[in-house]
This record gives C-alpha cells, sequence and structure tokens, in this order.
C-alpha cells in the first residue's frame, strides 16, 4: 500500500538545442547519466521546433547560433508556448546586445561556453530553484546597464526585431499619438506608404495594436518618450 500510494517523482525535461556535436554529446552526456532527468536533443532550429510540437520541457538550453535560424527566435517561441519552462542559453555570443536581447525575450541564465560550468546537473537545478545562472563578464554588464538607466543615461538600441532606421522613427511617431498624415508630413513620405511600414512594425514586433509596439520598442529600448 505505502508503494502505491507513493508519490511519483517526474524526472525534468530537458531539451538540449545546440548545433555544434562535441558541445551537444558533452551536455546530454552530463545529463543523460543521471536519473532526475529526461533529455531530449535537437541540432537546428527546425528540429527544436519539432520537439517543442510535442510539448512544452522543464528546461530549455539553446545556443544562437543556429543553422537555420536564431535561438532568440527559438526563445520568443517557447515564451508563448509557456512561461514555465526555465531557459538557458549557452553561447560564445557575449556582447550585450546578444545577451540583454535574450534576456529581454525570456532566458533565464546566460552561459558563456569558455565558462562553461563543472556540474551541468546542478546549474540546472539551480534554475529550477529560480536562480538565474550568468556567466562572470556577463554580470558586469548588466549591473552597468542598470546603473545607467537609474542614472537617467539613454538606453542602447537593441533592435531584437531588425526594424530599419525608417521604421524606428514611424514608431516614434505612433508613440507620440501622431495621425499618419502627421507621420508622413514629418517624415516627409508619402501617407499612403505608412500602413505599410506599421504592418511591416507589428510582425517584427510580433504585436497586434499601437499600444503594443509603443509597449515592446520602449522595452528594447528603440524609442525614448
Amino acid at each position: 500500500m505505502a508503494t502505491a500510494d507513493a508519490q511519483i517523482i517526474q524526472p525534468i525535461s530537458v531539451l538540449i538545442v545546440e548545433d555544434d556535436a562535441p558541445t551537444r554529446q558533452r551536455i546530454v552526456g552530463a545529463l543523460s547519466d543521471n536519473p532526475d532527468f529526461d533529455v531530449q536533443q535537437a541540432a537546428s532550429f527546425s528540429e527544436a521546433c519539432a520537439c517543442l510540437a510535442q510539448g512544452c520541457p522543464d528546461v530549455l538550453l539553446t545556443d544562437i547560433q543556429l543553422p537555420d535560424g536564431s535561438g532568440m527566435d527559438l526563445i520568443r517561441r517557447m515564451r508563448q508556448k509557456s512561461d514555465k519552462t526555465e531557459i538557458m542559453v549557452i553561447s560564445i555570443l557575449g556582447d550585450e546586445t546578444s545577451v540583454i536581447s535574450a534576456i529581454l525575450l525570456g532566458a533565464n541564465g546566460y552561459i558563456l561556453k569558455d565558462a562553461f560550468p563543472a556540474d551541468i546537473a546542478d546549474t540546472v537545478r539551480d534554475l529550477l530553484k529560480g536562480h538565474s545562472p550568468i556567466s562572470a563578464s556577463i554580470a558586469r554588464f548588466i549591473v552597468r546597464r542598470t546603473q545607467a538607466r537609474d542614472s537617467g543615461a539613454p538606453r542602447s538600441d537593441l533592435n531584437t526585431a531588425k526594424l530599419t532606421a525608417r521604421e524606428i522613427d514611424i514608431l516614434w511617431g505612433i508613440a507620440k499619438g501622431f495621425s499618419y498624415a502627421d507621420i508622413a508630413d514629418h517624415l516627409g513620405i508619402s501617407r499612403q506608404t505608412v500602413p505599410g511600414y506599421i504592418k511591416n512594425i507589428y510582425r517584427k514586433l510580433e504585436v497586434n495594436t499601437r499600444g503594443e509596439a509603443v509597449y515592446e520598442a520602449l522595452q528594447q529600448g528603440l524609442i525614448r518618450l
């Protein structure tokens, strides 16, 4: 009876998305030998999307640079499906734009490949405990960015959606509440072209309203009001 009543502990499901085979196998090997983990692996964006179509993992470990897509898009897609999955980036990209963009999109941790943790299993468990594993060099510029924001200094342009300069100008006009005609006059363009620009802005930011577009632009530091 005691056995029947005992709580069944499900293994932690982990999806590893990494195109570099030695790195991927290193992570898979570190977790697969432990019965606490149920590991899936993908070597490309398309393979990762196929895995996500079957269900959301407890933990997503992903590279940024994939042969057929971006890990940023994968993070965005994961967050659209679930806010419960813990996401950690494992990448060679340590520039500020990549790191902050990944965090804004929903990553909970960011580890550089040259600062790989000795115990990957413990790092994954830390994620599930609510911690945010971050390489030391990355933590430094996150602190610097936070200090700059608190001092009122302008934020750097992340532009994760790859908006053009013209689209950002139009987005600023939207944020100011200008009409299509006002925006066209201000920028010296045809009024008829404005809706097309706005359609592209919505598509790139994955939003449906002016309010959502302005909010996303402010979050990414694309415009200031």
